[in-house]
């Protein structure tokens, strides 16, 4: 994968984002529905776009809100909507827009209080806590974001009851819907002006930083964080959740020192990632440069996405984690120290992630239940508590609560940043070190995942594969053990294929937003061997094979 030369480093002037002309085009630019790249596309995580595109425009929104309104007459929620919202620059216009559409149609939204930001975990976990003891007139919400994207860029999401990502059948239908009202120049959306919409009483404010700051005992063991009296460092990349580290280490009496805790919409505090972007990755080593530099700073550091799902653990022994490494620890820690856990409890993963998390899971004694990308396939497991922890490879999971109840059924990155320090306080070893010793117990493992274009024909190849018609039998020079193209764990579609071997695997899969393929691939022998994992997955997608 080629690196830009700026990659890492602080962003130019040249590159500062024009915040006023972002806007305008959001409200100026018309989207035409005959454009597939200019539609409403709902992707692993809800519709995202940018007006330097037409892919993100006023029209979107009002067309998905009203579609949303729809769905939830035709789904029978008849509750509030919680609506939360990040600090990218197109979030507030989108904010603005959704809630005089939510209002025309009687709909009761709860926003934050003083117009503040609200973390994608922190509406599912308001949502979940407001229909725990109800039967009827259950809540949904809407979350405002597209995640780590640049910040030219906006996102729009929905969440059903059930709290977590809505699945493929509602994104689908609202995404139809949506569409068709594009199609009809937004012929059959109800809005009022936002003045209208606040005076209308279906508006109120709500405080969504004390339910969840305080529920935070149920879930992390603070006692023993304090107790240790380590150095923690929080650098809130001026995301969703900047408002919420001070009141944690007030109420917890933690030693916690906030970086980047005010919103700066541009982002020109970060350093550029790998592709010579700004992007709010904090996963990535390029993207969270400046914290790493701190790593001996602290006993143990962490940033988030702009909507604090995800997580990115920096650690005085190794840096920056990579996610795969931090999931495995992370599985490893609870399902032997969270006592009260079932026995049955299962652990959740994606079909890229690690096959590191397959053998810690084994040794566990714990069933391993692989689903497609997405967070979405983890919401059952973790609303009817039959999955203890579910993970992405991009960084993003969320687990039980001490008793064994439901926290949130979308990722929290809140929870897995304080997870490291109670780790840490624990053991007296940060998470790279129990990495460390996963790797002596079973072996070195080399991971990467590769974008790359393409068309849309070879797109189209990847969705016709199949594992009988496979033209390969072996992976680097390994005879093949197995190909899939639906998820072990519950038979959903991967969209697309993987394929393994006795030391390595690799999955393919098409974006479904841009012209894009996906690639993750794994070897347990060899960088070299990850190489030509690589090489034999990129020939049989060009059709060398």
């Amino acid at each position: 994968m080629i690196t830009n030369e700026l990659a890492g480093k602080t962003v130019p002037e040249s590159m500062y984002l024009d915040i006023p002309a972002l806007v305008s085009g959001y409200y100026t630019g018309k989207p035409d529905p005959s454009v597939p790249e200019q539609r409403v596309v709902f992707g692993t995580s809800g519709h995202r776009g940018t007006p330097l595109k037409l892919s993100f425009q006023e029209d979107h929104i009002l067309a998905i809100t009203q579609a949303i309104c729809a769905y939830r007459a035709k789904a029978g929620v008849t509750g509030p909507l919680f609506l939360g919202r990040d600090t990218h620059a197109l979030s507030g216009p989108a904010h603005a827009t959704a809630l005089e559409v939510l209002a025309a149609n009687g709909v009761q939204v709860f926003v934050a209080a003083d117009n503040a930001y609200t973390p994608t975990p922190v509406v599912s976990h308001a949502i979940l806590n407001y229909n725990a003891k109800r039967k009827k007139d259950l809540a949904d919400g809407i979350v405002i974001t597209p995640s780590h994207n640049p910040p030219t860029d906006g996102g729009f999401k929905y969440d059903p009851t059930t709290g977590g990502p809505a699945d493929t059948t509602a994104t689908k239908w609202i995404a139809d819907e949506a569409n068709r009202l594009l199609e009809k120049k937004l012929r059959g959306v109800k809005r009022v002006t936002l003045a209208q919409a606040l005076a209308s009483g279906n508006v109120r404010e709500y405080d969504y930083v004390t339910p969840y700051v305080d529920d935070l005992k149920n879930i992390i063991d603070f006692d023993v964080i304090r107790a240790s009296g380590i150095r923690i460092g929080a650098d809130a990349l001026g995301g969703a959740g900047l408002g919420f580290w001070v009141p944690i280490a007030q109420k917890y009496g933690l030693d916690l020192t906030l970086m980047h805790g005010r919103c700066e919409p541009d982002f020109r505090f970060m350093a550029i990632d790998h592709d010579g972007k700004i992007r709010m990755d904090c996963s990535s080593p390029f993207a969270m440069a400046g914290l790493v530099k701190l790593k001996a700073d602290y006993d143990i550091a962490f940033g988030n996405d702009p909507d604090f799902d995800r997580h990115g653990i920096v650690t005085p022994s190794h840096g920056l984690m990579n996610p795969n490494h931090y999931l495995a620890v992370a599985i490893d820690y609870l399902y032997k120290n969270r006592k009260k856990w079932s026995k049955k409890l299962a652990v959740g993963k994606t079909v890229v992630s690690s096959s590191l998390i397959d053998r810690v899971a084994a040794r566990l004694g714990r069933r391993l239940v692989e689903v497609p990308v997405g967070f979405k396939w983890f919401v059952p497991g973790l609303l009817d508590g039959s999955l203890g922890f579910g993970g992405e490879e991009s960084a993003g999971a969320s687990f039980l609560r001490k008793d064994g109840t439901t926290w949130t059924t979308d990722k929290d990155g809140i929870i897995l940043a304080l997870l490291a320090c109670e780790i840490t306080a624990r053991t007296g070893r940060d998470p790279a070190q129990h990495h460390d010793d996963l790797v002596a117990e079973f072996g070195p493992a080399w991971y990467e995942r590769h974008d790359q274009p393409g068309t849309p024909e070879q797109k189209a190849k990847i969705a016709s594969f199949s594992p009988k018609s496979l033209p390969i039998n072996e992976l680097a020079g390994e005879p093949l053990t197995g190909a899939f193209t639906a998820a072990p764990g519950n038979g959903a579609s991967i969209g697309g294929i993987k394929v393994t071997a006795e030391h390595g695997w690799f999955a393919m899969r098409p974006s479904g937003t841009e012209n894009v393929v996906k690639i993750y691939a794994e070897s347990t022998h060899s960088a070299k061997h990850l190489v030509q994992i690589f090489a034999d997955a990129e020939a049989l997608l060009k059709g060398q094979q």
